[in-house]
């Protein structure tokens, strides 16, 4: 065989190695993409949002999260653990109505606390901690992002007036279902749900059952 066929038939074999990389590529490239939106959800949107519409930036950033934080073992919650963290979150919310900047600013540091108390980066990582609950959480995890930025926007209570305040309140709602995500047993923690997977029969669950619509929810019963 002479050389310049073994060249030809290299150069060939090279091309046919390249084109089934890039097929394999294409091939996989939607399906990871569709993978990390179903894993993401709202999540994924804004990470899209913040790359500009740079679908494949975000996926990247979305993938590294996954990478980093996505084997992160979740510590459960003693019995005694979960009911201070319940009693002090229903104590947030009973203060909103005298001093909500306060409330707010404990709700930012509960759940910087109990995610640290779960296992997840400590709250002084504010971004990492971020981070490692949108890979878990994704669907709650701008209520935390969002209460926290109020509490850091209002520091000294400059902003205490109308709007200021239902702007806290939005946020201590959203950030809400983070909490009770974080807070709620799992099926190997021996917690008892019910039949939608709900906290049932703890002093916090019944006391926000009967106390906190009164509270965060009063203008939204007053607009309706």
């Amino acid at each position: 065989m002479s050389t310049g066929l073994i060249i030809a038939l290299i150069v060939i074999v090279a091309v046919v190695v390249a084109v089934a990389a890039v097929l394999t590529l294409r091939a996989r490239g939607p399906r990871h993409g569709a993978s990390l939106k179903r894993r993401f959800g709202p999540e994924y949107e804004r990470a899209v949002a913040r790359h500009d519409g740079d679908t494949k930036a975000a996926e990247r950033e979305l993938s590294a999260r996954v990478e980093r934080h996505g084997s992160l073992q979740v510590r459960p919650l003693e019995p005694a653990e979960r009911e201070r963290y319940e009693a002090r979150w229903t104590a947030a919310q009973e203060r909103f109505v005298d001093a909500p900047r306060e409330a707010v600013a404990e709700a930012d540091r509960l759940i910087a606390e109990l995610a640290g108390t779960r296992g997840f980066p400590a709250g002084g990582q504010y971004e990492e901690q971020v981070a490692a609950l949108s890979v878990h959480h994704a669907h709650h995890v701008e209520g935390y992002r969002r209460v926290h930025r109020v509490a850091q926007a209002h520091p000294d209570g400059a902003h205490d007036g109308a709007a200021g305040t239902e702007e806290m309140r939005e946020a201590m709602v959203e950030a809400r279902a983070l909490f009770e995500e974080l807070v709620r047993p799992s099926r190997h923690d021996g917690g008892h749900r019910g039949a939608h997977g709900d906290r049932t029969d703890t002093p916090a669950a019944r006391r926000d059952g009967h106390r906190t619509p009164s509270l965060l929810h009063r203008r939204q019963a007053k607009e309706s």
